[in-house]
């Protein structure tokens, strides 16, 4: 028996690497889950109007990708893991303060320092989930960080809406503060990694961006697709149940395609993958548009659908976004990845609610899928190898 099949037999979940990766991963992105559709129906009961709510996960999320355009810069002065533990305190520490006032105003202010933090966290977890791991196990690597992601995603967004709708937004508060408890797991992540820090030049980093471009729109489209679920479908349906359940599918069916999808992408490639995840997207958004119209059942099983293809989409944007960007482009590839990931859910929140205010939730998400449908010859492109020239 070869040391190279024992070690592929051995389970990424005995990495200590992996498992501080995990813990730290999964606790900052409680905070965010909680707050991601929670906080505009929040503003809605303060007298926020039903179009304008999105403007609070807008605010956060255009923070976010500021600051992700600074995180290379930042970890190459700093290092990693002052600049991640700078990333967990801004990401905590605001959220109990949201129960102090359901007003727009203040709801975002506390969001901009919140989005500051979560900002470095999205970019610096996925550069991290790439050095806990060997070379040739990133995609499981990645499949384990994304599980980590999208556990609170299926847990957190509906308690966080059910939360808010049965009037008990101080423990939401509280409970969104779990990213200061993820600071006990950063020095055996340190400590796990493999390699150095990464410290490429200007150019290096352009070429890493470049690379990562195609992906990166694929996934933003996905992501605005996803911004507008979790923004508006409980808007539409207020009475908490239906979105409650329908949000749960979608993030338990992401949570499992995304774990998975790193696994098969070792193994089989993304070249069919990809463009399979963005079909079922399509049909996912488009099912769910229709269920509004003619009954619960269309809707959960859209939800279900649309969750499977955007968590699978997710992991293999990223995978491919790092194989383009080349070696010593990961921390460039990973922050235009989450850029456009944020940017998607961003426009989500706010641009979608403007054609929920023209013509309906239905429409608006069958209009949407139809978008998503239109990017699978953008996603056949993304799947190509292309190696990154400085």
């Amino acid at each position: 028996m070869s040391g190279g099949a024992a070690q592929a037999r051995t389970s990424l979940w005995r990495s200590r690497g992996v498992l501080a990766l995990v813990g730290v991963t999964a606790l900052g992105f409680a905070s965010y889950c909680l707050t991601l559709a929670s906080l505009p129906t929040y503003a809605v009961t303060g007298g926020a109007s039903e179009s304008t709510a999105g403007v609070v996960t807008a605010v956060l999320l255009v923070v976010t990708m500021v600051v992700q355009t600074a995180v290379p810069a930042l970890t190459t002065r700093f290092g990693a893991g002052p600049v991640l533990a700078v990333g967990l305190l801004a990401l905590g520490l605001p959220a109990p303060f949201y129960a102090l006032d359901d007003g727009i105003g203040w709801i975002c202010a506390l969001s901009v320092v919140r989005g500051a933090g979560f900002g470095i966290l999205t970019v610096l977890g996925a550069t991290l989930a790439t050095r806990v791991a060997p070379p040739e196990r990133r995609g499981e690597s990645l499949g384990v960080y994304g599980l980590a992601i999208a556990i609170p995603n299926m847990l957190a967004v509906p308690a966080g809406v059910a939360l808010v709708l049965a009037g008990h937004v101080g423990w939401l508060s509280w409970l969104a503060a779990s990213p200061l408890l993820g600071l006990l797991f950063l020095p055996m992540l340190m400590r796990s990694l493999r390699g150095g820090e990464e410290s490429g030049t200007p150019g290096r980093a352009g070429a890493a961006v470049r690379a990562a471009a195609a992906p990166s729109v694929v996934l933003f489209v996905v992501t605005t697709a996803g911004g507008g679920l979790v923004t508006f479908l409980p808007i539409e349906r207020p009475d908490g149940r239906l979105a409650t359940v329908a949000l749960l599918l979608w993030g338990l069916f992401g949570a499992v395609t995304r774990w998975r999808a790193g696994v098969l992408a070792d193994r089989l490639g993304s070249a069919l993958l990809l463009p399979v995840a963005l079909a079922v997207s399509a049909v996912g958004l488009a099912l769910t548009g229709v269920g509004l119209w003619t009954g619960s059942g269309w809707v959960l099983l859209g939800a279900a659908l649309f969750g499977a293809g955007y968590g699978a989409a997710q992991n293999l944007t990223l995978l491919r976004a790092f194989a383009r960007a080349g070696e010593g482009g990961t921390t460039a590839a990973s922050a235009t990845w989450n850029a456009s990931f944020d940017a998607g859910t961003a426009c989500g929140a706010l641009l979608l609610g403007l054609a929920f205010g023209a013509v309906g939730l239905p429409w608006t998400f069958v209009l949407v899928a139809a978008s998503l449908a239109a990017t699978l010859p953008l996603a056949r492109v993304a799947a190509r190898p292309v190696p990154v020239r400085a």
